[in-house]
């Protein structure tokens, strides 16, 4: 073979090698493209089961809303009843025409004109607008509550007769309304009888519309709410300024200090004592700096300790002398302006019980806010005993002139008397025990003194027989 024909015979293969290589390459960018379109039609189709995905869940959500909105109103408006009697269409419709029954059909088509019938009574229920006053939201236990409720028509067409509640506490107080005219209006009297001690809510007032039979209701609350304080009743105790509830403002005590009215003796200066103390006489005399001491005077400070342990009281009664004596004894300080801190039990957690201590502070600025705060007292079934709370308001106040502790009658002496030395020496411990079956008599027992009261009433005289005697 010549060297042209071996230069000839490369050149060819190398021709087909490269024919070969860019049909290849041509081959793989078909390929690429293929997959690439491939690709893009199953992302699409991925796309489109999101986005049904999506509104299958908004659909669903939607659906769910509606359902529960509809099972809320049907189960406000219907009554029992009235599902009762739509029942009765349903199924007597059904089995009378799957079965031919005509008894059934009766049965069905009487049932379901007496729910039509009664649909055209639930009409008007929010045109009424509606004003509840109260002449007073604060009174005294066992006192009536006057009022006055305004309804008048604020819609465009005949309002039909319907009624309205008013809550009051755990009791209700209805009222007719009869038949009123666009713009027309009609005032009734509120009269609510003697209420008990505590915070009673009145209100909202509801406009109620029902049909004569009461299948169906509906109802439209207010938002005019009114509080009532409910004050406990209380009695007219003498002047704290004599008697157990000594004053003490400008008295002296034991304690010493340097700086106060009382002159007690002179003593030898000491590092830190003020240099308007110095007695300077006494200081040419010694030829020492000595110093005047005092005895310290303290204003009085007066403390109502109120048991509020279930297990402490007999009954409900007995716990209701309790309040009042406490805020006989509270309402009478704030009146002579002394310094008094009303203290009863908190209530505690079953789970944490013998593990947490709290009390709670009646504020007692002045005889309002203080007899709210009595009002919303109540007996609890976990809190602590009374010498719990003594200790408690031993430990958190200031130093007492004097201190009552209010018990009822099943807190035996042995238990008030260690109630008592939760305080310290210097302060006059009185226990009351209410006790409505008791004689009223007062007793000294260990350093303290003991009074029984059987009404209200009682603890007046006992207050000024301790002051005469």
């Amino acid at each position: 073979m010549t060297l042209e024909e071996s230069r000839l015979t490369r050149t060819v293969h190398s021709t087909g090698a490269a024919g070969r290589t860019g049909t290849a390459g041509r081959t793989h960018v078909t390929s690429t493209s293929t997959s690439t379109a491939y690709g893009t039609g199953r992302s699409r189709r991925g796309r489109a089961l999101v986005r049904a995905a999506v509104w299958g869940a908004n659909a669903w959500r939607t659906a769910g809303s509606g359902i529960s909105a509809a099972a809320d109103w049907a189960g406000a408006t219907i009554r029992p009843a009235g599902a009762l009697v739509a029942s009765a269409a349903t199924a007597g419709l059904l089995l009378g025409m799957l079965f031919g029954w005509v008894e059934w059909m009766v049965a069905g088509a009487a049932s379901l004109v007496l729910v039509v019938a009664a649909i055209p009574f639930l009409f008007g229920a929010r045109s009424y607008d509606v004003d509840l006053t109260l002449t007073h939201e604060r009174v005294v236990a066992g006192d009536d509550v006057a009022g006055e409720i305004v309804v008048r028509n604020d819609g465009h067409r005949l309002s039909l007769p319907g009624r309205i509640d008013i809550p009051v506490g755990a009791g209700l107080v209805e009222f007719g309304v009869p038949l009123l005219r666009p713009g027309h209006s009609i005032s009734q009297p509120l009269d609510i009888p003697g209420l008990r001690r505590g915070i009673v809510t009145v209100g909202p007032a509801t406009t109620v519309r029902s049909d004569p039979i009461g299948l169906l209701r509906r109802e439209h609350a207010f938002e005019d709410v009114h509080q009532v304080f409910v004050h406990p009743r209380t009695t007219a105790l003498p002047s704290t300024s004599a008697g157990l509830i000594r004053d003490l403002e400008g008295n002296p005590t034991r304690r010493l200090v340097d700086a106060d009215m009382s002159f007690h003796a002179i003593r030898e200066y000491a590092p830190g004592d003020s240099r308007r103390q110095i007695h300077w006489k006494s200081t040419a005399k010694t030829g020492r700096l000595m110093v005047r001491q005092y005895e310290e005077s303290r204003r009085s400070r007066m403390a109502v300790v109120l048991g509020v342990a279930e297990a402490e009281y007999a009954d409900a009664d007995e716990f209701e002398l309790a309040v009042s004596c406490a805020a006989s004894l509270g309402l009478r300080a704030v009146h002579d302006a002394r310094d008094v801190q009303i203290v009863v039990g908190s209530e505690i957690p079953r789970v944490v019980r013998g593990r947490l201590r709290a009390i709670r502070h009646i504020p007692a600025p002045a005889p309002r806010p203080m007899l709210d705060g009595f009002s919303g007292v109540d007996l609890l079934e976990s809190t602590m005993p009374v010498g719990e709370v003594c200790r408690l308001t031993a430990e958190s106040g200031e130093r007492l002139s004097i201190a009552f502790v209010v018990v009822g009658s099943r807190v035996p002496l042995t238990r008030l008397q260690q109630a008592a030395l939760a305080f310290p020496g210097d302060t006059e411990v009185v226990g009351l025990i209410c006790d409505e079956r008791a004689h009223p008599r007062m007793q000294p027992v260990s350093g303290m003194t003991v009074l029984t009261v059987g009404t209200l009433e009682d603890l007046a005289g006992l207050l000024l027989r301790g002051a005469t005697s």
